[in-house]
């Protein structure tokens, strides 16, 4: 069994698009739309098979922003090395986004950094 997906309602649904393009190399299916709703969405595709579903919709209300929150914690992008941990995490930071950790080792073993992205969801960075 593996996780198909994981979905994140977001305000701004083309500048979320454009960030995990630009930063993650995400590659957009075609966005979809429901007139009857209000419904948007797009599904992100990773080099290893991974999916992001992205989605917006006019009467969903927002949750507490913020690292601690109940329901979607974070998601991990694994780059691949130390290296490019650090070199994509100085990009991000180069570009303003807010800075919750790292680069760092955590407890756990793994080499890190978090970032909130341009809506305040947490995206770690990991080898």
């Amino acid at each position: 069994m593996k996780i198909e997906h994981v979905a994140l309602y977001v305000k701004n649904l083309e500048e979320a698009k454009r960030f995990f393009v630009k930063y993650f190399d995400a590659k957009p299916g075609m966005g979809y739309y429901n007139p009857k709703t209000g419904f948007r969405s797009y599904f992100l595709s990773f080099e290893n098979g991974a999916r992001l579903e992205i989605m917006n919709k006019p009467d969903v209300t927002e949750g507490k922003n913020g690292v601690a929150r109940m329901g979607y914690s974070h998601v991990a992008f694994s780059v691949g090395s130390a290296e490019k941990v650090d070199e994509l995490t100085g990009r991000l930071n180069a570009d303003g986004y807010k800075m919750v950790s790292g680069p760092r080792v955590t407890g756990d073993g793994y080499y890190e950094s978090c970032i909130l992205d341009l809506e305040g969801n947490e995206i770690e960075v990991i080898v």
